[in-house]
């Protein structure tokens, strides 16, 4: 099943309020977060607060995801404790830099009993994940690496390696699509990292066209204002929809049957448009049935 990833939300596990508003928001996902935005004097609250929420359901078809703390913390330990527990879609794990980092995380959850439907989503957010992103990649070969993809993270990047942070991102883009070309020679998925500057909207919208045409899945986003523009950016347009079903009626057709090539209002088509086609009717056909739910 084809699941559009355009907006993923971080929800802060430590604010109640904020859990139960995210039931209702339009976002295609959730990441209920025990890190950045809990305190270490709130963490076992907030551990809590995500469990409850997370067995209560009634989110939808929203994916669920639980950032949990790196596993260099106390808290690591606790935190995959009970997301094996509360069995959300996923976990995703910060500063994942190693193979033997992958590793640990999937013995971890076997050891816990976690259902093999929860899967892992690393954060690429150290020089050495960078540098290391096709091998990490190549760790999704082994299921019990439960590797679902990755999510780009910029401002620790940007800490790490002194790369400033500029509109445009221009100095970081040979590592984005680096990290872009090492997942999709493994088959995962991957979404851009937040954009901080909430007041502007036009910065925002640049920066989600920006990572759409890079090839992200989607992006990660820190505030529910920012749902709608992301979700309008990485919807397949309807006029590319429309030419999607044209390029595939047009291969189904007896006639074409065994060509490699056909000619379509006046240009070439070959069977990979067919085949870029297929998923853009699939991200299409998805985005209306979540509208239906």
């Amino acid at each position: 099943m084809t699941r559009p990833r355009r907006s993923h939300l971080f929800m802060p596990g430590s604010n109640p309020r904020a859990l139960e508003k995210a039931r209702n928001l339009p976002a295609d996902g959730l990441i209920l977060d025990l890190e950045d935005s809990v305190a270490p004097d709130a963490k076992s609250v907030a551990r809590d607060q995500i469990a409850e929420a997370v067995a209560a359901r009634g989110f939808g078809r929203r994916e669920i995801l639980i950032r949990t703390n790196s596993l260099d913390t106390p808290w690591w330990a606790d935190d995959v404790a009970m997301a094996a527990k509360a069995s959300p879609d996923g976990i995703l794990v910060p500063k994942v830099s190693s193979r033997e980092d992958l590793d640990t995380i999937g013995r971890r959850l076997a050891d816990l009993g976690a259902a093999p439907s929860l899967k892992v989503w690393a954060m690429i957010e150290t020089a050495r994940a960078v540098l290391h992103a096709e091998e990490l990649a190549a760790a999704a070969q082994n299921p019990a690496t439960r590797l679902a993809g990755f999510v780009f993270g910029p401002n620790d990047i940007s800490r790490e390696t002194r790369i400033r942070m500029l509109p445009g991102r221009a100095a970081m883009i040979p590592m984005i699509t680096h990290c872009i070309l090492a997942t999709r020679a493994h088959g995962l998925e991957i979404l851009d990292g937040p954009y901080s500057d909430i007041n502007n909207s036009d910065g925002f919208a640049s920066e989600c066209a920006q990572g759409r045409d890079l090839g992200f899945d989607g992006k990660t986003l820190i505030h529910p204002s920012q749902i709608e523009a992301c979700n309008a950016i990485f919807t397949p347009p309807a006029d590319e929809v429309a030419r999607a079903r044209k390029i595939i009626a047009a291969f189904e057709l007896p006639e074409n049957a065994s060509r490699g090539a056909i000619r379509l209002d006046g240009q070439m088509v070959e069977r990979l448009h067919a085949d870029m086609a297929q998923r853009t009717i699939a991200i299409a056909d998805a985005i209306a049935a979540m509208g239906k739910a």
